[in-house]
């Protein structure tokens, strides 16, 4: 059920994602190429699918930051009620 205070209150972790996923990308670069200098191409093959994974979330993020907030409804609309009376089939209990 709604509280009707989620405007106020939500926060969103794409910031945070973001920071993690341009972390992981810089290990995950510097796992490739240290692995591919050592002469394990299983490993750095391995960083180099990470790093793929990596850099498509860190678009994606970017993409919904920069997308800017959707719509939330505002303090005049009251928290939602759960339906009561009504089964599934849509009549009366």
């Amino acid at each position: 059920m709604r509280t009707g205070n989620e405007p106020m209150n939500a926060r969103s972790p794409l910031r945070l994602r973001c920071g993690l996923a341009a972390w992981g990308l810089v290990w995950a670069v510097a796992g490739t190429v240290l692995f591919a200098m050592a002469g394990h191409p299983g490993w750095a093959v391995a960083c180099a699918v990470l790093v793929v994974v990596t850099a498509v979330d860190l678009g994606l993020v970017i993409r919904h930051i920069r997308q800017g907030p959707h719509f939330q409804p505002g303090r005049d609309v009251p928290p939602y009620e759960p339906v009561r009376g009504t089964r599934r089939g849509g009549g009366p209990r």
